[in-house]
């Protein structure tokens, strides 16, 4: 039986221990190649923006279900707003690479989502699992005709 586990941390200015965690967690949730380094990146940039414009204090947390990882990068101040989101993914990234960050994130993640608990923000990043990630390998034991 597969438990699953979650992974807390705090974000501090070493963004090398929260890049480290994250890939440890993820490759054990079954990513790997570009689509492991396009979530680390993803991470890595929400939570700078969460030292930069986050009030500098925030998680990161992140789990699994069945087919999807998530990874939720959350702050105090609250300040993320659905437009900075929705300009980021409509707009190419500015030579002063305004929003860059977000616009990276909308590109690497397959999905990216927004809310706000508790007056903080809550970015949420999520990444589809391989199949073969969520599936058990077959052990035999059915004796059906359909299968062969």
């Amino acid at each position: 039986m597969h438990v699953p586990f979650h992974l807390r941390c705090t974000i501090t200015n070493n963004l090398a221990l929260t890049r480290d965690l994250v890939r440890v967690y993820a490759r054990h949730a079954g990513l790997s190649g570009t689509r492991l380094d396009h979530l680390v990146l993803a991470v890595n940039e929400a939570a700078a923006n969460v030292l930069e414009h986050g009030g500098a204090r925030g998680t990161v947390t992140a789990y699994t279900d069945a087919a999807v990882l998530t990874v939720e990068v959350c702050d105090a101040a609250g300040r993320l707003r659905p437009e900075h989101l929705a300009d980021a993914r409509l707009t190419r990234p500015s030579a002063s690479a305004r929003h860059l960050g977000l616009w990276l994130i909308h590109h690497l993640c397959d999905e990216v989502g927004l809310d706000h608990p508790q007056g903080g923000s809550r970015l949420r990043l999520s990444m589809r699992l391989p199949l073969a990630a969520h599936l058990r390998p077959w052990e035999g034991g059915d004796s059906s005709p359909a299968v062969s």
